[in-house]
């Protein structure tokens, strides 16, 4: 049995099934309300979920079961007396250490809890940048959205925002650097400056058997890393397009990397209406679309960063989806054949495999 955390425009959908079939609905909470993002702490079961309230704004809220009251976390909240607001919190991550986890938001923020979850504080060294004033936001606003501990060692870490690009720390965030070399910005003015912090990186992904290789889907290629995140080669060439959001990887064979095109960044559906999710096993040297039960004709979905996820690895590998359409689908065969999950759930936000 696999379980989806599923976020939507109108509340968290947990559903569970086995792989490559029909997922039905096992509970639903904050009903009404967008939630951004859920997930499972693996080490502990808890389920931890970003809820933006169009009256108390960005809030993340725990629980044991998603049937049972949640309860608010303590400490998200940027400090009193500033001219910026929490807009947003984006994703939420197990860390390298016991109870340690991360979230990540708008306006470029990091949070940490190093209690699993219950009470969290303000990664200062980030907010407190002395570039910070030069930040830049994408069109979804000046998101945290990746966040890729370093498998092992809690003090590794790297980072990813929309538009800033990549930030590397390897002393448990006492300081930062870029990691930024190669990535070309396709979508500025070609008399812009040579170097600019305006990078607007969609999705990032470490390959977790060999740490130091990354992927990234940029707006406007797709990239690989062999240096943990300091430079980057392009290796969207074979894609029908560049432009996309969601990527994930497969934990056990460091060459692989799944992807969801987008036709371009001023129409975000699947290319000529046909859903297809692309697939590398030789580090971005060519990519195979896969796409057996997948809609095939006049389906224009749009799949958003944070809605896609596998669970198991290897043989094993389960991949999922979700669009603003309100379908998920599932492949329990690594991508090989895929049907539909669930249908007619409001739009989705992001999908999360849990235990």
């Amino acid at each position: 049995m696999t379980e989806l955390l599923v976020g939507t425009k109108k509340g968290l959908f947990v559903l569970e099934g086995e792989p490559g079939g029909p997922f039905g609905v096992a509970a639903r909470a904050f009903a009404g309300e967008p939630v951004e993002y859920a997930m499972r702490d693996p080490r502990s079961g808890r389920l931890l979920a970003s809820v933006t309230s169009p009256f108390y704004g960005p809030k993340l809220w725990h629980a044991d079961d998603a049937a049972d009251e949640w309860q608010q976390c303590e400490g998200v909240a940027l400090p009193a007396g500033g001219d910026e607001a929490l807009q947003r919190i984006w994703t939420i991550v197990a860390g390298e250490a016991d109870g340690l986890l991360y979230a990540g938001g708008d306006p470029g923020v990091l949070f940490v809890s190093a209690d699993g979850g219950l009470t969290w504080e303000l990664q200062r060294s980030l907010w407190e940048h002395p570039t910070r004033g030069s930040w830049q936001p994408g069109g979804g606003g000046l998101c945290l959205h990746s966040i890729v501990p370093w498998p092992g060692d809690p003090d590794r870490l790297a980072l990813a925002m929309s538009a800033v690009g990549v930030w590397l720390t390897a002393d448990g965030g006492r300081t930062w650097e870029h990691g930024n070399a190669g990535l070309v910005p396709r979508y500025m003015p070609e008399d812009g400056p040579e170097e600019t912090m305006d990078l607007c990186v969609h999705n990032l992904h470490r390959a977790p058997r060999r740490p130091e290789r990354l992927f990234m889907q940029f707006h406007g290629g797709v990239y690989r890393s062999d240096d943990a995140g300091r430079s980057w080669t392009d290796i969207g060439a074979g894609l029908p397009s560049d432009f996309g959001f969601p990527m994930a990887l497969d934990p056990a064979d460091p060459d692989s990397a799944y992807v969801i095109p987008l036709s371009a960044d001023i129409d975000r559906v699947t290319p000529d209406g046909r859903v297809r999710v692309y697939e590398t096993r030789d580090g971005g040297a060519s990519w195979t679309p896969r796409g057996d039960g997948l809609p095939a004709k006049d389906a224009y979905l749009t799949v958003l960063r944070q809605a896609f996820d596998r669970a198991g690895d290897g043989e094993t590998l389960e991949l999922y989806f979700g669009a603003t359409s309100g379908d998920v689908f599932g492949s329990g065969d690594a991508g090989a054949t895929w049907s539909t999950a669930a249908a007619h759930l409001p739009p989705v936000y992001s999908v999360r495999t849990g235990r």
